[in-house]
């Protein structure tokens, strides 16, 4: 009497396909949230560090853009045998299954070998709890561990080696990806000399009418709330200009940015940067100066010029 096979050859590949559709689902969801600007519903502010952070964009692009390629790239390898059916197409379905294992588990093994990478840079460089970036690791953990033990390997030596050899040019693609991201060793980020980081130089130059609007804000109790390293805040500089956001009350949310005020921030409930407090209320995101102005009843000159 044969060996009667285990069930987790039978359901390997559905299981897979459910997770990677989830993990798709996630990405794009993150993707929509980074390009259009929004707030992703998450229980902690991490989610928004994260996304904010430098590590966040690669080659320019939104790096879940890349997750989003790699789960869909796994949901496309599990599904393709099951479109084949299997008592009338049956050694087509063996075939198909046979020529995808190899590659899910190539791409599964470095899937795993990036998000652990990630993993260390969420808790020792940005220092955030982010549920979406954690769940997204369990998924690719098990991902990698079903495709491992969701099939009959004849071959374990040479798989092993295939996997070693991956898992190290995962390991260099990543390094040199992040090799100049970081808190202090980003090109245009920097740190005074009283210590602590400022992030990029404003450029622009502020008119009379970004400078009177800034001392409006400051005189009715105006705060914003942001971090150095965030790229939504260093707009929001922009559009006020160097001499008129010198005037803002301005609140660094970051440990190791310059004053930082963290738990003045926790305190505030800030979920997102930037984030102003006007009148006791919170406006998270970018804020337009005629928007400010509005929300301040601000009563002076209006007309914004550089």
């Amino acid at each position: 009497m044969g060996r009667s096979t285990p069930w987790i050859h039978h359901w390997s590949r559905p299981i897979i396909v459910a997770i990677a559709l989830i993990g798709v689902i996630e990405n794009v969801y993150l993707t929509s949230i980074k390009l259009l600007g929004g707030t992703a519903v998450c229980p902690t502010s991490g989610c928004e560090e994260v996304l904010n952070s430098p590590y966040a964009t690669v080659l320019g692009l939104p790096l879940t853009l890349f997750g989003f390629l790699a789960y869909t790239t796994v949901l496309l390898l599990a599904i393709a045998p099951l479109v084949f059916n299997p008592t009338t197409q049956k050694a087509r379905r063996q075939a198909v299954e046979t020529q995808t294992r190899f590659l899910l588990f190539l791409v599964t093994t470095a899937m795993v070998c990036f998000s652990s990478y990630l993993m260390f840079l969420l808790f020792f460089r940005i220092q955030a709890i982010c549920p979406y970036c954690i769940a997204s690791a369990f998924f690719c953990v098990s991902l990698f561990v079903i495709t491992l033990i969701g099939t009959h390997w004849e071959d374990r030596g040479q798989l092993w080696l295939s996997g070693l050899g991956v898992g190290m040019i995962t390991a260099i693609v990543a390094l040199g990806l992040y090799n100049s991201v970081g808190d202090i060793n980003t090109p245009n980020s920097f740190s005074d000399s009283s210590g602590g980081n400022t992030g990029l130089a404003i450029t622009t130059t502020s008119g009379p009418a970004e400078i009177a609007l800034a001392r409006h804000l400051t005189q009715i109790g105006a705060k914003e709330y942001g971090a150095y390293w965030c790229p939504h805040c260093y707009d929001q500089k922009q559009l006020f200009g160097k001499e008129a956001f010198a005037i803002i009350n301005y609140i660094e949310c970051t440990t190791d940015g310059k004053n930082s005020q963290t738990q003045l921030c926790k305190k505030a409930g800030i979920q997102g940067f930037p984030t102003w407090e006007i009148g006791g209320k919170l406006y998270p995101g970018i804020q337009p100066l005629e928007k400010l102005a509005e929300l301040s009843d601000y009563q002076g000159q209006r007309e914004q010029g550089k």
